[in-house]
């Protein structure tokens, strides 16, 4: 097992990494809307997802992944009432590809964010 870092999303804010990276298989963890200096981007879940979505490329980038070798992604949302503008704002990111997903409305998220998402990637 590799571990993945980078400077380009937020340092992890417990004992976890941002990712792993098993055999050609990367594993994030959940990423919430901060920016890479650990501030929380403030606004609605469009502009909260679209943070998130800027953490998860750069974790991806650090691994050897991107968006376009993502399989499978978990939606956390604070609640279901986000769901279509956050969907907005996912698709703006997953175009011609739509890896699986699963999105759940959860009781309260770290920091009090109302979206957060992890990914499953291929490693190229």
């Amino acid at each position: 097992m590799e571990k993945v870092e980078t400077n380009n999303a937020p340092q992890a804010i417990g004992p976890y990494s941002q990712g792993i990276v098993v055999n050609n298989m990367f594993y994030s963890s959940g990423q919430i809307p901060l920016t890479p200096e650990g501030e929380m981007v403030q606004g609605d879940i469009k502009a909260q997802t679209h943070q998130v979505f800027q953490n998860l490329k750069a974790v991806l980038e650090a691994a050897g992944a991107s968006l376009d070798t993502v399989v499978k992604t978990t939606v956390f949302l604070k609640s279901m009432d986000d769901f279509a503008a956050m969907n907005e704002v996912y698709s703006q990111y997953f175009t011609n590809h739509k890896p699986a997903r699963s999105c759940v409305e959860v009781a309260r998220l770290p920091k009090d964010a109302l979206v957060e998402i992890e990914v499953i990637a291929l490693i190229r």
